[in-house]
């Protein structure tokens, strides 16, 4: 791979980390399994980071075909991707973490599902509007095989990493308190704010090239 491909791969990497904001989620997560065993709580982690990582490498691959589908173009999308994210940073950095991803009918008829890995862990709540979305644009933005390969371990690598941090939601949820996920939150959400900015600018200079 050269240089410039491992730049894309971890800008899309802090982007996803920026849309999904796992360490804001774990609070969710520490209380949907609150009443499982150890065993069935590392289960419920694997199955929802194993969600994750299909739902985007399906976006990544059919979500081109899907917008063709509609007549949709890419510039429109990634404008409408960008508010999107837009909406959830400014929730993220009023300390709501949830409201945007997951309304109200959707948590709590989650509370009566034994299988929260998928529902509505896995989805809304992180593999939700905002990262299929930007896993669509940079899929248009970079369609080679390889870059689409990169991408692809990308995600893999980021479900990974979000399973570790889900094993050991319980300690750090209680090293941090809900001060520190507060700030992390914030701040995720700001990179998110600057990510969705970035995108609409992107669509809008090749919608409106008077613009450019």
């Amino acid at each position: 791979m050269q240089a410039f491909d491992i730049a894309i791969f971890l800008h899309f990497f802090v982007g996803l980390i920026a849309t999904v904001n796992p360490v804001g989620i774990m609070p969710v997560f520490v209380s949907l399994t609150g009443s499982m065993s150890p065993e069935e709580r590392n289960k419920t982690a694997l199955t929802t980071n194993v969600a994750i990582a299909i739902i985007l490498i399906v976006a990544l691959i059919a979500g081109q075909h899907l917008l063709d589908l509609f007549s949709i173009s890419i510039d429109s999308f990634r404008v409408a991707g960008g508010l999107l994210l837009l909406s959830i940073a400014f929730s993220m950095m009023s300390g709501k973490i949830g409201e945007v991803k997951q309304n109200k009918e959707e948590k709590s008829e989650s509370v009566s599902r034994e299988q929260v890995g998928v529902v509505p862990l896995a989805m809304p709540l992180m593999a939700g509007p905002g990262a299929i979305s930007s896993t669509i644009v940079y899929g248009s933005r970079y369609p080679g095989v390889t870059s689409t390969i990169g991408i692809i371990i990308t995600i893999a690598v980021f479900a990974f990493c979000c399973w570790l941090l889900f094993r050991s939601a319980p300690y750090i949820v209680r090293f941090l308190g809900q001060t520190g996920i507060n700030v992390i939150t914030r701040i995720m959400g700001l990179i998110l704010a600057a990510l969705g900015i970035e995108f609409i600018i992107n669509g809008l200079r090749v919608m409106l090239p008077g613009l450019g």
